[in-house]
Order: C-alpha cells, then sequence, then structure tokens
C-alpha cells in the first residue's frame, strides 16, 4: 500500500484551491459552451462527473507536484507544471469523450473538441492566474515598502543578466533597502529596455547624466551596485568608482554566483577587487568533488590564508573541520565566521602553536584528518631577519611537526603553504619557508619508496605563491590607511616589483593543487607554483590607490620612498635558475621541480640547527642553511 506523504497546513490550502478552481473551470467552461437546452441536458451528468473528475484532477496535481510551490516565488517552472497538469486534464477529457461516444454510453460527444480546448485555457487561467496575481501582490508590497522605508535609490551597473539576479533578490525580500530606479549596461541591445520594470538608462558614460536626470525628478540617488560584469577589466571598474566617488554614491558589488556563495548578498567595493589581472576561471565541481565529505585540519586557521582556506573548505562541503590557531582573538573571530555561514560541517578550534610537537601530534592524531592544510607560519621578511631563530622554530620545526603528526594519523595528504620568497632565497622567511618545503620533499619521496601496505602513498605537497592582497600586514591595508591619514604613503624603492593576488583566488588554487597530487600518479611533483600573473610596480600601485580615492598623488598625497629593508629584493621570481617546471593541464598552476634531497640529509641538517638554536649560534645556523640550501644569499652578521 502506498503511503501518501504528510501535507503541511499550507500545502492543504494549496491542494484545496487547486480542486476548487478545477471544478471552477469545468463549471464554467460548460457555461461558456452550452446555452439553452446543451446545458439542461447536460447538467445531470456534470454532477455525477464532477466529483469524479475533481478527484482525478488531484492526483494529476500531486503528481506535477503543484502542491509544493511558494507562490510568492511562481516562476517559468512553476507554471510550465500547470500547463502540464492542465494537458494532461484535457487530454483525459478527449479519451473520456471518445469513450462517451459509444451508443452503449451517451452515444454522442459529451464536452466536444471545442469545450475541451475552452477547458484548456480556463484551467491554466485559474491555476496559474492565483498564484501570478499573489506574487504580483507580494512585490507590489515589497516596492511600496521598499519607498516608504528609508530604502536607498540605486543604480544598477551591469549586464540584464547580473542586474536580473538582483532584482529577484530585491523583490523577494533577500536583498533590503535597496530601491533600484534605473540600470547602467554596457550592452548596447540592452538600451532602452527594462529588466523586471526598471529601465536601462544608459551606459556607464552617461552615470553623470542618469544621476542629474533622476534628480530632477524629485529622486536623489545616492548608491551605486555594481554587478560581476562592471568589475571586470574589460569594464574599467576603477574608473567607476572614481566617477562615483566624485558624485558622492556609496558602492556596493554583487559577487559572482560562480564562486560557491549561498545567497545573494552585496559587499562593499573593494579596492584590491579593482587592482589586479582577470582572476583564474576556477572549476568549482572539481573542488566540491575533491572536498565533499573529508575531515580536514588547517593550522594557522585564524590567519588570512588560514581563514580563507577554513571558509573554503567549508563552501565546498567539508564534513569536519578542525582550526588549530596559536592566537586565541584569532581563533575566535574564524570559529565565528564559519559559525555564521551555517554551514554543514562540524567546526572544532583547538588552541595550540606548531612548534609544541607533543601538542600537535595528539590533536591531529585524535582528529585522524583526511587532509592537512598547513598554513601557520612566520612570514614578515624584516622581523624574521632580527628574530630569525623564531623563524626557524616556526617555519622549519613547527612544518615538521605538522608533517610528522599528518602522516602518523594516516592522512591521505598535506598541503604546506610556501612563498615566492624560497626561491632562491635572500631572506631567513625564503630560507626556512624552502627548508619545510624539502622536508615535504623527502618526506612524500620516502612514502613513494617504500609504500604503504598497499593503500595509498601519503602525499605532501607544498604551494607556492607571492602576495596576497590585503591579507594582514600587506601592502594594500597600509597604503589604505597611509592614504585615509592623509599620507604620506611610503614605498621602499621606486622600481620594487612584486606578484598579487587575491585571497580566495589564492585559496582556491591550493585546494585544486592538493586535488590534482591527490588524483594523479606521483610522478616526481610535489612542488606547485601559483600562476601570478604579470608582476607589478609597487609605484605604481600605491599611485593607482591615490587615485581611486578620487585624490592626485605627488599633489593631495605624498610619496616618500625609504629604502630597501634586510632580506627584501627588488624583483620577486617564480623559478629557480635550475629548477625545470612543467604544466599540469590546470589553470592557474604550474609543477616546479627542485633540488629534492634524501630523507637522511634532512634529518642531519634538522639535528644540527636544532642544537645551533639551543647555543644561539647565528652563524651555525647560516652555515646549515646555505649548506641545505644552496641558492641561499642571507647575511649571518
Amino acid at each position: 500500500m502506498i503511503r501518501l506523504p504528510r501535507l503541511t497546513s499550507r500545502q492543504m490550502l494549496i491542494v484545496l484551491h487547486d480542486l476548487t478552481v478545477v471544478a471552477a473551470a469545468v463549471v464554467v467552461t460548460f457555461y461558456m459552451r452550452f446555452e439553452d437546452q446543451q446545458l439542461t441536458a447536460r447538467l445531470a451528468g456534470l454532477v455525477i462527473f464532477l466529483p469524479a473528475f475533481v478527484v482525478y484532477a488531484g492526483l494529476v496535481n500531486y503528481i506535477f507536484q503543484l502542491h509544493k510551490t511558494k507562490w510568492r516565488f511562481t516562476s517559468l517552472p512553476d507554471l510550465y507544471n500547470i500547463f502540464l497538469a492542465a494537458t494532461v486534464l484535457a487530454v483525459s477529457l478527449l479519451v473520456l469523450d471518445y469513450v462517451l461516444l459509444s451508443p452503449k454510453f451517451y452515444g454522442t460527444f459529451y464536452f466536444g473538441k471545442i469545450t475541451i480546448a475552452l477547458y484548456w485555457f480556463i484551467q491554466i487561467a485559474f491555476l496559474g492566474g492565483g498564484r501570478v496575481a499573489y506574487r504580483y501582490l507580494h512585490y507590489a508590497r515589497t516596492l511600496q515598502q521598499a519607498k516608504f522605508a528609508g530604502s536607498t535609490p540605486t543604480l544598477i551597473v551591469g549586464r540584464a543578466a547580473d542586474a536580473e539576479v538582483l532584482l529577484r533578490a530585491i523583490e523577494s525580500g533577500a536583498v533590503k533597502k535597496i530601491l533600484p530606479v534605473g540600470i547602467l549596461s554596457p550592452s548596447f541591445a540592452d538600451r532602452s529596455q527594462a529588466i523586471r520594470g526598471i529601465p536601462v538608462l544608459g551606459d556607464v558614460d552617461d552615470l553623470e547624466r542618469v544621476v542629474a536626470d533622476i534628480a530632477a525628478r524629485g529622486n536623489r540617488v545616492t548608491r551605486l551596485i555594481l554587478a560581476p560584469s562592471a568589475l571586470a577589466p574589460e569594464a574599467k571598474p576603477e574608473a567607476i568608482l572614481i566617477r562615483a566617488r566624485r558624485l558622492g554614491l556609496a558602492m556596493s558589488q554583487l559577487p559572482s554566483l560562480e564562486t560557491g556563495g549561498q545567497t545573494v548578498q552585496l559587499a562593499p567595493v573593494a579596492v584590491e577587487d579593482l587592482l589586479l589581472r582577470p582572476s583564474v576561471r576556477i572549476d568549482y565541481r572539481r573542488l566540491e568533488n575533491f572536498v565533499t565529505g573529508k575531515s580536514i585540519v588547517v593550522t594557522g586557521g585564524g590567519g588570512s590564508i588560514g581563514a580563507e582556506i577554513c571558509d573554503r573548505v567549508v563552501t565546498f562541503g567539508a564534513a569536519r573541520l578542525l582550526v588549530i590557531e596559536n592566537s586565541e582573538p584569532a581563533l575566535y573571530a574564524v570559529l565565528e565566521a564559519l559559525a555564521a555561514k551555517h554551514g554543514g560541517a562540524s567546526v572544532e578550534g583547538r588552541l595550540a602553536d606548531v612548534r609544541d610537537r607533543d601538542r600537535i601530534a595528539g590533536l591531529i592524531a585524535k582528529f585522524k584528518p583526511d587532509i592537512v592544510f598547513h598554513a601557520a607560519a612566520l612570514k614578515h621578511v624584516p622581523l624574521l631577519e632580527n628574530d630569525w631563530d623564531e623563524g626557524i622554530k616556526t617555519n622549519v620545526f613547527g612544518s615538521v611537526n605538522v608533517a610528522d603528526a599528518a602522516a602518523a594519523a594516516g592522512a591521505a595528504a598535506m598541503v604546506m603553504i610556501s612563498t615566492d620568497k624560497a626561491i632562491e632565497p635572500v631572506s631567513v622567511l625564503g630560507a626556512t619557508k624552502r627548508l619545510a618545503e624539502m622536508y615535504c620533499q623527502a618526506l612524500d619521496n620516502e612514502f613513494s619508496t617504500r609504500g604503504n601496505g598497499g593503500r595509498r602513498a601519503m602525499r605532501l605537497i607544498s604551494v607556492r605563491f607571492g602576495n596576497v592582497l590585503a591579507s594582514n600586514g600587506s601592502v594594500v591595508p597600509r597604503f589604505k590607511a597611509q592614504i585615509e591619514a592623509g599620507g604620506p604613503v611610503t614605498v621602499t624603492h621606486p622600481d620594487m616589483v612584486r606578484y598579487f593576488m587575491t585571497i580566495r583566488e589564492a585559496c582556491d588554487l591550493v585546494v585544486t593543487a592538493a586535488s590534482h597530487a591527490l588524483e594523479t600518479d606521483r610522478g616526481d611533483v610535489s612542488v606547485y607554483v601559483l600562476n601570478m600573473g604579470q608582476p607589478v610596480k609597487i609605484l605604481d600601485l600605491a599611485e593607482r590607490m591615490i587615485r581611486l580615492t578620487g585624490l592626485v598623488p605627488g599633489r593631495d598625497i605624498e610619496i616618500v620612498f625609504t629604502g630597501i629593508r634586510p632580506g627584501e629584493r627588488l624583483h620577486e621570481i617564480l623559478f629557480a635558475r635550475e629548477e625545470p617546471s612543467n604544466e599540469i593541464g590546470i589553470a592557474g598552476i604550474v609543477a616546479a621541480k627542485p633540488v629534492q634531497p634524501s630523507l637522511a640529509a634532512m634529518r642531519g641538517w634538522l639535528k644540527t640547527l636544532e642544537q645551533g638554536l639551543s647555543a644561539n649560534e647565528r652563524t651555525v645556523i647560516y652555515r646549515v642553511l646555505r649548506d641545505a640550501v644552496p641558492d641561499f644569499r642571507g647575511d649571518a652578521a
């Protein structure tokens, strides 16, 4: 016996409505089609036929799930289901009419083709009309509330398809306090059109004119919302930002739905969003397939990179996440941010320092992760030049502790976040990161050589990339603060060049590299390098940021050169001279093949390092770094 699922009270009301309008459609059809004697002759049969037909219609409507439609979101797929249900009912009447044609039954057509066609139109109108009317009333009420609830008159910049996403969100109530008054589209095909009742008033070049025209009609535009198409480099978003600031317009952006976001949510327009080349196109389905259901550990999860990795793996469907962080405020902040996402992952946070070998081993062994992302590190070049011993304790021995703990816990992979400064390093940061890479390489090779008891051997990889915009302590937040303070903006050298990418892009590519390492043959690839695009002159970056605030470099904001700091170089490089590289078939990622030491040699160097740290002998430490990393050109003085 088939048991129908229990309907909610709201669904019961929908069912009652639909059955009522089915009966009404039949009755109205008869009264419209037949008159006098023809109608009288059919009324007796209608009394018998109608109850049975209503029950049958209820079954048809249930099959097409008309009871599940939320009327305030009635859409074309819902109307299509109504079309299908009405068509099935009309065809059923046609079949019944031919049965009744038999002399043993009615002897002639009871309905007739014209009657059935008329019924089909009326049935669609009755079933769809109530839903469309309800949606329109809700839409009208939303707009009315927006007009009288202090909503902000807003222009939307972007193509019609992007603008419609936002307009739907406003209509549904997902986005509030926004009153759209017009659209500026770069597409000529959109001009003089209207999208969901909102007119396309021109292109971005018409911004000043459109704002003035709307103001002349008594409605002052105070906000601009940029759709994803308006943030594309070819749309010149920096020019839009400058013009909007001259007009005193607040700005927001509508993030792309391709990035794994769960809701339509407006965000501020960040200057760093306008400073780069086009981002690499990420295969998000690949990342979801890789991460879904896995248990993941992130060390340094409260830092800029670590927190973003936590956010991304939760977005991509991780089942469990352990965040390890040695800063209590940072750990609290990332756990609060993850809780606000309402993801399906079970998230746990633990205070621990990667230098504490026993603590790290215990936490990771108990959690039993599938993948460990090691983002904990000390990263500021000038600070580590002074406190070199602290850099070695965290970046080298901390990484060793995490790698050993991940291996002992049976993890499938460990991913170490490295840096382009590890290539032919001239700083303690670069040398310590390269040494940590080498240990992971040696351990990865060891697992490959000796096997893993019939199971797929653990992978240990490193992923290098350059500067990340808006990360803690990076140049963009520093320039922002200096500009807001009225200057001067400090640049170390007029020819200083760096590679940049956004945190989101870097972290998505890190997870992509991990997926490649686990799904392909091992080969000799254990170091991945992210494609950083074209290098950016720091001076050009500073000048552009000043202009984006509506100011003039050198006149409104002074730029001061402070000199290259210890451990810095003018030009970062992506590959060493004797370090071959090859494409792996994934956009944005290249495999590097640096020198690969043996595990025995690595352990010898680590032992000497440990002894040098205990004796606080900087010359011993630097001698080991030069032996282990021949390209290292740091100064022990």
